[in-house]
């Protein structure tokens, strides 16, 4: 049997029901992974069936992402996955740098041999993922590595904000990317560990910098269609489960 996909990091909310929870991961990681396409209806029904539960509970996930601007609600419409213009990509890496430049500032030269192993072994399973042709693992890695530095900056803040800003990230990847340029580049990752191993605050934010920049600038190409899977098709394992 087809097992769901490896679970995302994803916005905690320890008050979500264990349906609610699982609804709101499943869709994330699939957004982040570019699995779930810009502009897809995402149907309660069709919801509800994929993963065996009532229409309320579809509905109660929809408004949690909803409210963490993964997915949007329409009247009359129900919840869709955005579609960022190409306008949004400059807010989106201002944004990112402020935080991402702030994280790697304060975790220059103060990570453990614990932090910067578990960093490590994020990029090495993110190399292997694009060695075997697994671009939605090596997103979902490259996600996660992002995600772990702002955990270990020791400000919650830093992490709501960056699971607000990956999904976008990912949308505007798979839109607009320039063809043949990968999401994120597992080398760079490599590079700032180093940074962070041993150079200076202003050193690794600079790396930093010239990371989300590299990542900006493979965000002009003109707009793709990405394929749209049915939700049905998508979720599946999680129905079969």
């Amino acid at each position: 049997m087809t097992r769901p996909a490896e679970a995302v990091p994803a916005p905690d909310a320890p008050h979500a029901a264990p349906s609610t929870r699982r609804i709101y991961d499943a869709i994330y990681g699939a957004i982040l992974e570019h699995r779930l396409a810009p502009g897809t209806r995402l149907r309660e029904e069709e919801l509800a069936e994929s993963f065996a539960v009532s229409r309320t509970v579809v509905r109660q996930a929809l408004h949690r992402l909803a409210q963490d601007r993964v997915v949007e609600l329409q009247h009359h419409r129900g919840a869709t996955v955005p579609q960022p213009g190409p306008s949004e990509a400059a807010h989106v890496f201002d944004a990112r740098r402020v935080v991402e430049c702030e994280v790697a500032r304060r975790l220059a030269g103060q990570l453990d041999a614990a932090a910067l192993a578990r960093l490590a072994a994020v990029v090495q399973a993110e190399t292997e993922a694009y060695e075997r042709g697994d671009r939605s693992a090596a997103i979902r890695h490259s996600g996660e590595f992002h995600r772990e530095l702002a955990r270990l900056a020791g400000n919650p803040l830093f992490v709501r904000m960056l699971d607000e800003l990956l999904p976008t990230t990912s949308l505007l990847l798979a839109l607009y990317q320039r063809p043949g340029r990968p999401a994120c580049v597992a080398h760079r990752h490599q590079e700032l560990i180093a940074v962070l191993r041993a150079g200076t605050g202003a050193s690794a934010a600079a790396e930093m910098r010239r990371h989300l920049r590299e990542i900006e600038q493979s965000v002009s190409g003109p707009q793709q269609t990405p394929p749209a899977p049915a939700l049905r098709d998508l979720f599946a394992a999680y129905r079969e489960a």
